[in-house]
């Protein structure tokens, strides 16, 4: 959802016109997909980090307007909530030292950001949810100023037609009602693209959803919400809840939710962006100038303007992406199931173990998907969501087994071999992958840290909730700024 979209109201002319027009896009995206005109010669890869603000006080800053013109960097970005700005990291290829670069560059980025940052009273801090987020937080008010944002708000309850129940069973139970879709800005993530061709993209797809529910576990950094301990990584039944523009009625009825995690492995690129045009009712029904199939025949590159914002209103946890470059079209697969945090260095070691593990998958002899039902990879994600690093998953060959088992005897060799075969520098694989090890070793990620740094806080000093949240924010800051991984994090 990165297009600007202006403050406007939308007629039925204007959805009806909207969509034929996305249906003339997904014809032309067709065609372009059997004549091969995609940019397949030096496959890149991204990342995008949110970030959340907070004051002196560990709280929420409102101030990302302030933030973004005393950064003043192009890299950041405007984003849902006023405590909330993204990161732009330019893309790069993975061979040699590109990890390290990745890593370089945030780092770099970040820290002269928090210095400018910190001059008006704001830090920015990688964390998945911030735990000193409250009700009051999260309002219509504290929308970023973007209109796009308060159109899009505007409507997904224009399509629900009602208040948003918002209901999360985990160590303790969350039962709360929002009128705004402001509780998708608690949800901060990290981002990694992948660029592959038209031939390769559905085994690059179904490679990321066969492992979404390990990267959740190993990296999940959101286990506090509203002052509750809920899931180890709440971000996925938060923001699946926070963006639901279904009714209960419409539910029941069997109607796909704009945020899941697919139904069934694909075969192509195709097969995901025709269930969009298929099953999903445009939110944002803006159409453009262009006509794709004059363009196409002109022989230039049509952009599928609309084709691609209504892509950016279904949030698939493995989205496809469809964008125009220096002139020449590609496909990239988008990985949005990880949180931010805790550190780069934490960030980039997720990044390798995705992106080595994915080519690993994608490459092998015979597919994990024809090995696997699709629902038993929605219910590890599941399940990995909920419990973390201590989650049992389902693997073929291995049954069920402890997620950090799997990871250690079967995963990591995969990764080391895809890093491989992305070209990486052996010493960077061996140190990013390392982590990842680590991790499942001492059973420590971002969410058992947080979790165990609270209940010490509560015990030990008996702190009450409240400033025991503000604390484990404080400890958070000043580690994360440290860029230790946080299986080394000590508990204060």
């Amino acid at each position: 959802m990165g297009e600007d979209v202006g403050v406007r109201t939308f007629s039925r002319e204007d959805r009806a016109r909207y969509r034929d027009k996305v249906r003339r896009c997904l014809d032309v995206f067709a065609e372009m997909l059997r004549e091969s005109r995609f940019d397949l010669d030096r496959p890149m890869t991204g990342v995008e980090i949110e970030l959340n603000l907070v004051d002196e006080a560990s709280n929420p800053a409102m101030r990302n307007a302030d933030v973004l013109a005393a950064i003043a960097d192009p890299s950041f970005q405007t984003e849902l909530g006023q405590f909330n700005i993204e990161i732009n990291v330019p893309p790069r290829r993975l061979t040699g030292t590109g990890t390290a670069d990745f890593e370089e560059y945030v780092r770099a980025s970040l820290n002269a950001a928090e210095v400018k940052a910190r001059a008006i009273g704001a830090h920015m801090v990688m964390i998945g949810i911030l735990p000193t987020l409250r009700p009051e937080h999260l309002t219509a008010e504290t929308l970023s100023a973007n209109p796009r944002y308060k159109l899009l708000n505007e409507q997904i309850f224009a399509a629900r037609g009602e208040d948003l129940p918002i209901a999360i069973s985990g160590v303790e139970r969350l039962a709360v009602t929002a009128d705004t879709i402001t509780p998708e800005a608690a949800c901060t993530s990290t981002q990694f693209h992948l660029q592959v061709s038209p031939a390769q993209f559905a085994d690059y797809w179904n490679a990321a959803q066969a492992v979404a529910g390990i990267q959740v576990a190993v990296g999940a950094n959101s286990p506090l919400f509203f002052g509750r301990e809920l899931w180890r990584e709440t971000r996925i039944p938060l923001f699946q809840q926070a963006t639901d523009t279904r009714s209960e009625e419409i539910k029941a009825q069997g109607v796909r939710p704009r945020v899941w995690f697919g139904e069934r492995w694909i075969t192509s690129v195709f097969d995901l962006f025709e269930e969009n045009v298929r099953y999903f009712p445009a939110l944002l029904p803006v159409c453009d100038p262009e006509d794709p199939a004059q363009a196409l025949a002109a022989g230039e590159v049509p952009n599928l303007a609309e084709l691609r914002l209504h892509n950016g209103t279904v949030y698939r946890w493995n989205r496809p992406v469809y964008d125009v470059s220096r002139g020449r079209p590609h496909l990239r697969v988008e990985n949005r199931v990880l949180p931010a945090g805790p550190t780069v260095l934490d960030t980039i070691a997720n990044g390798a173990f995705y992106f080595g593990l994915v080519r690993a998958l994608a490459e092998s002899d015979r597919p994990l998907w024809s090995q696997m039902s699709f629902s038993a990879a929605e219910e590890n994600f599941t399940s990995c969501a909920r419990h973390g690093i201590d989650a049992q998953v389902f693997w073929p060959g291995l049954g069920y087994l402890p997620v950090t088992e799997l990871v250690l005897r079967r995963l990591l060799p995969m990764a080391h071999h895809g890093l491989d075969r992305w070209g990486l520098d052996p010493a960077e694989r061996d140190r990013l992958l390392g982590i990842i090890e680590q991790r499942c070793l001492t059973g420590r990620n971002g969410a058992t840290w947080q979790v165990e740094t609270l209940h010490r806080l509560e015990s030990a000093d008996h702190l009450d909730r409240p400033e025991a949240l503000r604390e484990v924010v404080r400890h958070y800051v000043d580690l994360m700024h440290s860029n230790r991984p946080v299986h080394e994090w000590p508990i204060p």
